[in-house]
């Protein structure tokens, strides 16, 4: 039974694109060329994750979240609402979400004006975040749409005109710093890790770890469990915290997507470590890096701690 499992292990390691333990090598160092070609990347990639944050579905457009109790959970700006948003875009009273099971169903209150892809609303059933393609539903400049987080469902509420993306200020960083560009040798893990997740909420969920990222900086090797976040994704998802975080860097840590690996070694650029979304808003469910992800050395590279307006202000 134990080499049967070990097969399908190195199998399913092949299927997603990630090397046996066979192909790992130690990485070199990135040369001039590629340090070169790594600066504009990242010059490109600040120039898109702020255009991302302030568009209309950027994380500082969210207004409320709601979760969802079995059976009617009426919603509107009147306080009578189960679910109250206080917002000049909804009506006093715009309808109810109707939780049966795993089943939501939204029925609209007659001239309140809520839409679906430009049509009104008498009642609809809805497709949560997790499909990939919510259903979405809209008032005025609010957009609203379930989501699921580890079997609980709840509305999200975005609002194109939030004061949050209004007023955003603007993302700063560390200078770049090129020794903070390392190439990781890859471990696999035969099988894949289940590692407990956490999120802001403190809600749990276990998530595919298919192997760590060794490297090192200053002569000191550290190494940071990677994830997936679907079978089929083709980065490597990690989240980070250390001795920066809670001073210049956001105290719940910082994340970074990379490529999989390629002959055992795959490319970290921390300058591309970037604030999670509840740096910007507090009705986000931001994931919290894992305890062994927590490294004991300041990594100064990557996204500074945001310094601007918030919800409480």
């Amino acid at each position: 039974m134990k080499s049967t499992l070990s097969l399908v292990a190195t199998a399913l390691l092949c299927f997603v694109g990630l090397p046996t333990a066979s192909a790992a090598v130690e990485p070199a160092t990135p040369s001039a060329a590629e340090l070169a070609q790594e600066r504009q990347d990242v010059a490109s990639w600040k120039t898109q994750r702020l255009a991302s944050l302030t568009s209309e579905t950027g994380w500082p457009t969210l207004v409320g979240l709601f979760w969802l109790k079995p059976g009617d959970n009426t919603f509107g700006s009147a306080t009578t609402n189960t679910l109250r948003l206080d917002n000049r875009s909804l009506a006093g009273e715009a309808g109810t979400f109707v939780l049966e099971g795993k089943k939501v169903r939204f029925i609209a209150r007659p001239g309140a004006g809520v839409t679906h892809d430009g049509q009104p609303v008498t009642t609809l059933e809805l497709a949560a975040d997790t499909t990939g393609d919510p259903t979405s539903l809209e008032s005025g400049s609010l957009t609203f749409y379930l989501i699921e987080r580890v079997g609980n469902l709840g509305i999200r509420v975005r609002d194109s005109e939030s004061p949050l993306r209004t007023n955003f200020r603007g993302l700063q960083y560390f200078p770049l710093a090129d020794d903070w560009v390392v190439n990781a040798r890859f471990e696999p893990y035969q099988p894949h890790k289940r590692i407990p997740i956490v999120n802001i909420l403190g809600m749990r969920e276990d998530m595919d770890a298919p192997g760590a990222l060794v490297f090192t900086h200053g002569g000191k090797e550290y190494r940071l469990d990677a994830l997936l976040e679907e079978p089929e994704a083709e980065e490597l998802f990690i989240m980070l915290a250390d001795e920066t975080s809670g001073d210049e860097t956001y105290g719940a840590g910082r994340f970074m997507y990379v490529d999989l690996p390629k002959d055992g070694v795959v490319r970290l650029n921390f300058n591309r470590a970037y604030n999670p979304p509840c740096a910007f808003n507090t009705f986000a469910t931001c994931p919290l890096p894992p305890p062994q992800n927590r490294l004991a050395v300041r990594v100064e590279a990557g996204e500074l701690t945001y310094d601007g307006p918030h919800l409480s202000e």
